[in-house]
């Protein structure tokens, strides 16, 4: 079986610092792989819903943990100044000491870009802003001349950074588009992710990017599957059937169908079942969303009931 990681998202969505800090230490002292928080500027239901700031809080997060790598799911990549972006990113890696992996996407949600002051181009220009957003950024943590670059949206003349990041910066691209998104993730990509809405169809979406690689000549090895997933884990049938139901209820398939074929949900045991069943598809990294007020306590039996079952990282 394929080495397994494990990630959890950090909650930010109506949570204080404090409670955010609380969370992403209990998730390192549990045992896990990596912490990932939302790169939204705007709750997702609501400007009005309180949303800590991504890359402000990756910051703080990682002065506050040591071991985890620390990433977004997802930057989109037209929300904010790609130079200035590059350099937060390069900065935020020397706070972690080198663990910071930039998940980037082409974004979604209009107001967030309008209201702060970013055009919101129609999909497929924002498919090719996200193909020029990597050029420039790998180019900028690597070159050791001047950044130039002319491009449809992004534009750069003589950019310096630095200090370089610490490590070569993991790039996730996330999303299915198979025009440009797949095609982009297996040319520039260490990490796919598969969205949470569309773990059901996984097994087709592997195969795509599968495909866009043997174009490239690239091995399939070079870039990890991933899927962000909701979990709702309780340690009993009695438990787990109301819970799965409330989590179907709630997220109303954004976050995946929780009693779908791949949906990881139930007893311990049924999790272990439906995380083999991706390993099985070629996926073995889990960007997990636990179910629950208090995500630390489904977080610590997944930790002590399904983490001992897979070999890790």
């Amino acid at each position: 079986m394929a080495m397994a990681h494990f990630g959890v998202m950090v909650p930010q969505i109506k949570r204080t610092w404090e409670q955010s800090a609380a969370a992403a230490t209990t998730f390192e002292e549990l045992g896990f792989d990596s912490i990932w928080v939302n790169d939204h500027l705007y709750g997702p239901a609501s400007p009005q819903i309180p949303m800590l700031e991504a890359w402000t809080l990756i910051a703080a997060l990682a002065a506050k943990t040591e071991r985890v790598e620390i990433g977004t799911l997802v930057t989109p990549a037209g929300m904010r100044n790609p130079q200035h972006l590059g350099k937060t990113i390069a900065t935020v890696d020397h706070i972690a000491g080198g663990r910071v992996i930039a998940g980037l996407g082409s974004g979604w949600m209009r107001a967030e870009y309008e209201d702060f002051g970013m055009p919101f181009l129609e999909g497929p220009a924002r498919a090719r802003q996200l193909k020029e957003t990597v050029s420039l950024l790998k180019a900028m943590w690597t070159s050791s001349e001047p950044v130039t670059m002319q491009g449809e949206f992004v534009n750069a003349t003589n950019l310096v950074t630095e200090p370089k990041p610490p490590r070569e910066v993991p790039i996730l691209i996330g999303g299915t588009g198979k025009q440009v998104t797949l095609p982009l993730a297996a040319r520039e990509a260490s990490i796919w992710n598969n969205p949470a809405g569309s773990q059901g169809r996984l097994e087709e979406n592997v195969e795509a990017l599968r495909a866009a690689m043997e174009k490239v000549q690239r091995d399939p090895s070079e870039v990890r599957i991933s899927q962000q997933c909701l979990v709702a884990i309780a340690p009993n049938e009695a438990e787990a059937g109301p819970m799965i139901e409330t989590a179907k209820r709630i997220f109303a398939g954004h976050m995946g169908d929780p009693t779908g074929p791949l949906a990881i949900t139930g007893t311990p045991e049924r999790v272990v079942e439906q995380i083999g069943k991706h390993i099985d598809l070629g996926c073995s990294m889990f960007m997990i969303e636990f179910f629950g007020t208090d995500t630390r306590v489904p977080a610590q039996l997944f930790a002590e009931t399904v983490l001992p079952h897979f070999e890790r990282d």
